[in-house]
């Protein structure tokens, strides 16, 4: 009877214990959310602007090449009527 008594009083300390335990567990503040949208928001940002840079820069090579082929153009025409005009002689 003694044994009965015995395995009823260690599975109520095991209970109590257990219970203390989840109390302790739930109390504890909750971890801090770590902030990863800042990070990659600034990155995304930073990538934009450099990208934004890139593009202003082609721009601008292009309307120096548009400019150079109309620099050719007109030499080719000044050259073509040169030689339109000394054939004519």
């Amino acid at each position: 009877m003694m044994g009965v008594y015995g395995r009823i009083a260690t599975g109520i300390t095991a209970v109590a214990m257990l219970g203390m335990v989840n109390i302790g567990c739930s109390t504890q503040q909750p971890t801090e959310v770590r902030d990863t949208w800042t990070a990659a928001s600034s990155s995304a940002s930073s990538s934009a602007s450099r990208a934004e840079a890139a593009a202003n820069k082609a721009e601008a090579a292009a309307s120096r090449a548009e400019a150079a082929a109309q620099r050719v153009e007109a030499a080719a025409q000044r050259i073509e009527a040169m030689t339109m005009k000394s054939m004519k002689k």
